[in-house]
């Protein structure tokens, strides 16, 4: 299994990598433009990791906290580092980062026919705790889930 030789914050520079990265991981109309990326980054409470492989970025995860509660707002990786254990590895070290902020419950939304992004989630521990109706483009709907940490 090939891993990333390093996960790390983000840095300023990064954000047009994780702008194309997010262009290449989800359809038009569900992939960030570039100004929604950037106001996700800027959140308080934001916090996003990166994966490099092969000295470049190959994912990200970009998540929110505020109280105890967070959201992971993406996931992604490109598709020739998908398998290689880099987004368990993003996902284990932001929620550990996570834990570590006091933060006990962690949400997200996937989209319902995405069979591999669901066994991905439930592997991991998250479960299913309701259905949000045309979340993605008006017209599909989308599962969110959620992990006691």
């Amino acid at each position: 299994m090939r891993r990333p030789l390093a996960i790390r914050s983000v840095q300023e520079e990064d954000g047009e990598t994780l702008y194309q990265i997010d262009q290449a991981c989800y359809p038009r109309g569900i992939a960030y433009s570039r100004r929604t990326l950037k106001w996700f980054l800027a959140l308080p409470g934001a916090e996003c990791l990166v994966a490099e492989a092969e000295g470049a970025i190959a994912g990200f995860i970009l998540t929110e906290a505020a109280g105890a509660q967070a959201h992971i707002i993406t996931i992604d990786v490109l598709t020739e580092h998908r398998r290689t254990g880099m987004g368990t590895m993003l996902l284990r070290e932001a929620e550990q980062r996570l834990a570590a902020r006091g933060i006990r419950e962690v949400h997200l939304e996937t989209a319902h026919d995405n069979a591999a992004a669901i066994a991905f989630w439930e592997k991991h521990g998250y479960r299913t705790c309701g259905v949000l109706r045309n979340y993605y483009l008006d017209r599909i709907d989308a599962f969110g889930m959620t992990k006691t940490l």
